[in-house]
């Protein structure tokens, strides 16, 4: 399974490697450093993804802005999608839910936390 994680920190994609790698299980990562990256890695083919999980706060296009771009693309359209970020804000939680995130994720502070969370996430996936 190959998660596409857009991540704009490069801090925050290693401690999202590291978490997957703790799942002892065969999850492969492509990172994109932002969401005009990511949107341009999809739109030529050059990615495929099982899961997408995208910053919330990034340069150039947010994530809400990155998730409404990828589900108006052929069949990226239902690929689970999760959002994450530092902030917990109602707001946030509920932009992403309505627009089409299978779900919103407040980053933990320690990776064990994180591995749980993503463990959970790409079982019901």
């Amino acid at each position: 399974m190959t998660c596409l994680v857009i991540e704009d920190d490069l801090d925050d994609q290693e401690i999202f490697s590291i978490a997957l790698g703790e799942l002892g299980q065969n999850y492969q990562s492509t990172f994109a450093n932002n969401a005009v990256d990511a949107l341009s890695l999809i739109r030529s083919g050059a990615v495929v993804a099982d899961y997408i999980f995208i910053d919330l706060n990034m340069p150039k296009l947010n994530g809400l802005q990155c998730l409404a771009e990828i589900r108006k693309e052929p069949g990226w359209e239902t690929i689970p999608v999760y959002l994450y970020s530092t902030s917990s804000e109602q707001i946030y939680v509920d932009q992403a839910l309505q627009g089409g995130a299978q779900a919103f994720i407040t980053k933990p502070s320690r990776i064990s936390d994180f591995t749980r969370i993503l463990g959970t996430l790409l079982v019901k996936a």
